[in-house]
């Protein structure tokens, strides 16, 4: 059955930075504590070493072109008293010195920098590590429903490209924006005491940033947002056409799947494209709005400082401008913090795009975290037994053949042991994916203990979504279904799910060895349980001519085997399981006729004593089935054993004489 609509990437949520930063305090309250701290001392000795400089270079600036009335004297390391044409007297000064402790203020800033920027990065990588382990944990825990709404490509998406606009956030945006923002404040203080008829310019100018930010910068964040959109789409795709990739080359579909390539790639390149221009240009604006601003102050002080008996308004009230200390002391230091003033803003305004972009990213995965973990409010748990001789069994810590159901009545607070003996009943179920369309109406089935059943009918009949019902991958609606004489909603799922052995019709080999692969199926399996689980498949002669046998490393999904092969281990992997109940979906679809005869012996032999289900198109393999139902729309129209299904003539005898194909 096709399932619901895919899900794309939604608006970032509100809240999204807030959540993230307690998470981060949470985890790393003393690295943030000493890291904000260094950061903070870096912007205050930053501040004070630029205030410095500049009022350094500003009497340097009047110095140096100015005549000494004694030639001998030495503007570095003489201790004098002279006025140098007017100028400012250099009343004592040894310029070494001040070099010297402007030296040392830049170095403490340094020392702080690299600590609070170290300690960041350490603090944003062993964050993101354990973000993506949450992560991936929880998706462990998602139902299934989950990933059949979500495209594969776009939950990788999540572990990379928006992994790494929160490590932009955390390690660029949020400090930058911290430093920026203190560094703003603390030039608007110290440029409030200098002038405050020059601040006002300074202010208008950063009214005039702030605006192209809220414009330019709000159009490039949307286009940010829409270019991780995009990111996730052709992820996506690419996914997808690796995954079909021999599908695409058997139909010689390359050149479709190059077009509707192309289609999410330019999507890509279009938002992507607005998204830099947009972000590019904000730069450069501020950048001359900022240069407007310095020629700006730079007049008004020229006026001030030429203009006989002009006052200067400060923080600290209304002087009359001194022309001997106005040039050096003052406007040469406004002008050097008027250009540190704009270039943070600026600096901030660039910063928000990222935020953006890192608030869009941190929201997508936070999604995940909020995506709501499979219900499971079952108590009964599945325990190992062993026997008496008269009889009766009692629960053991040691693994045996032998499980019973351990069901605890919270009523009286007892607990009662019921033999597991693999006998399921489906009584009258109705079941729809998306609450709209019904897959299954009025289902009933009863598989008793050793029974197999046989699932005959078209695809989307309805068969696999019977055992997933069986399963708990999905919870019906309404209807019974009962395991032992338990209603299986009262079953945890881990203990429901460890009594089915599965093999599926599509095939998953992860990255191992052989051996490792099989073992899947029950990971304290001894090498000989393995050996034995695959002599039941009839894999064991294949994989001993192997390369290395058991101990071949397999990858890409078992790329270097056959189909067939695949389909072996899978079987095998459901053997060393030992489940009591197994459910084969079609796992004998991909196999050869000759390797199918050799198969069918050791799942007789994997079958025998086991409750079985059985989803088949090749009805030769099921007419020893004890009961064979036929589906048609989600519906049982027919059921019974081989022989009187034949001699019904109806829709099996149909089907088994090639009158009707399974499609």
């Amino acid at each position: 059955m096709p399932g619901p609509r895919i899900k794309t990437y939604e608006r970032p949520k509100k809240g999204t930075i807030k959540r993230l930063v307690k998470s981060l305090w949470k985890h790393f309250k003393p690295e943030l504590i000493i890291s904000l701290v260094t950061l903070v001392l870096s912007i205050f000795v930053n501040l004070s070493g630029s205030i410095f400089a500049s009022m350094i270079t500003g009497l340097l600036t009047q110095a140096i072109p100015m005549k000494l009335s004694d030639p001998s004297v030495s503007i570095l390391t003489g201790s004098y008293n002279v006025s140098l044409l007017g100028g400012i007297p250099l009343n004592g000064v040894n310029l070494v010195t001040l070099m010297i402790a402007l030296g040392i203020i830049y170095l403490v800033g340094v020392i702080c920098s690299w600590t609070w920027t170290r300690t960041m990065a350490i603090v944003t990588q062993k964050y993101l590590n354990l973000f993506r382990i949450e992560m991936f944990s929880h998706m462990q825990k998602l139902p299934v429903k989950y990933f059949d709404t979500h495209q594969n490509g776009a939950i990788m998406s999540l572990y990379t490209n928006d992994i790494d606009t929160i490590r932009q956030l955390i390690s660029q945006s949020l400090p930058n924006i911290i430093s920026t923002g203190l560094t703003v404040v603390g030039c608007l203080f110290v440029m409030l005491s200098f002038s405050i008829w020059m601040t006002l310019v300074v202010i208008a100018g950063t009214i005039a940033m702030f605006f192209n930010t809220k414009i330019v910068g709000g159009r490039a964040s949307r286009f940010f947002v829409a270019q991780q959109k995009s990111i996730g789409k052709v992820e996506g795709a690419i996914e997808e056409s690796i995954t079909g990739l021999k599908v695409i080359k058997v139909f010689t579909h390359e050149e479709d799947s190059l077009k509707d390539f192309e289609v999410v790639n330019d999507e890509l390149y279009k938002n992507s494209t607005s998204a830099n221009i947009a972000g590019n240009i904000m730069m450069p604006i501020n950048g001359n709005i900022g240069n407007f601003i310095y020629v700006i102050i730079a007049i008004i002080g020229c006026i001030l400082y030429l203009t006989p008996g002009a006052q200067n308004l400060s923080i600290t009230g209304m002087k009359v401008v001194d022309a001997k200390e106005f040039y050096g002391s003052l406007l040469v230091p406004f002008l050097m913090l008027s250009r540190m003033f704009t270039n943070n803003i600026s600096n901030f305004s660039q910063q928000v795009t990222f935020v953006v972009m890192g608030t869009a990213g941190a929201s997508r995965c936070f999604g995940l975290l909020d995506e709501v973990k499979e219900a499971d409010d079952g108590y009964v748990t599945l325990v190992n037994i062993k026997y008496h001789e008269d009889g009766t069994f009692e629960e053991t810590s040691e693994r045996t053949r032998d499980y019973a159901w351990k069901h605890p009545h919270k009523a009286d607070g007892t607990v009662t042991y019921t033999e597991l003996k693999g006998d399921i009943v489906i009584d009258d179920i109705d079941f729809s994916y998306d609450g709209k369309k019904t897959v299954l109406k009025n289902v009933s089935v009863y598989a008793h203990p050793g029974q197999q059943i046989a699932l005959v009918g078209a695809t989307g009949a309805g068969k696999t979504t019977i055992t997933n019902l069986i399963n708990r991958f999905y919870d019906i609606a309404d209807g019974k279904i009962r395991y032992d004489g338990i209603n299986i909603n009262k079953i945890k799922k881990d203990d429901l799910r460890h009594s089915l052995g599965v093999i599926l019709q599509d095939v998953n080999l992860f990255t191992g060895t052989v051996m490792e692969n099989i073992r899947y199926g029950r990971l304290d399996a001894t090498d000989e349980e393995v050996y034995e689980a695959a002599k039941i498949a009839n894999a064991y002669d294949f994989i001993m001519r192997l390369p290395q046998g058991f101990n071949t490393m397999l990858s890409g999904d078992g790329a270097n085997l056959s189909q067939g092969q695949r389909q072996l281990i899978s079987i095998a992997r459901a053997a060393v399981a030992d489940a009591p109940v197994m459910i084969l979906d079609e796992a004998t679809s991909s196999i050869d006729t000759r390797t199918e005869r050799l198969v069918q012996k050791g799942m007789d032999q994997l079958m025998k004593g086991r409750t079985t289900f059985v989803i088949a198109h090749r009805l030769s393999t099921i007419q020893n089935a004890d009961y064979i139902l036929v589906l048609d729309k989600g519906e049982i129209i027919e059921r019974g054993n081989h022989e009187s299904l034949i001699a019904e003539k109806g829709a099996y005898y149909q089907l088994y004489t090639g009158a009707v194909e399974l499609e």
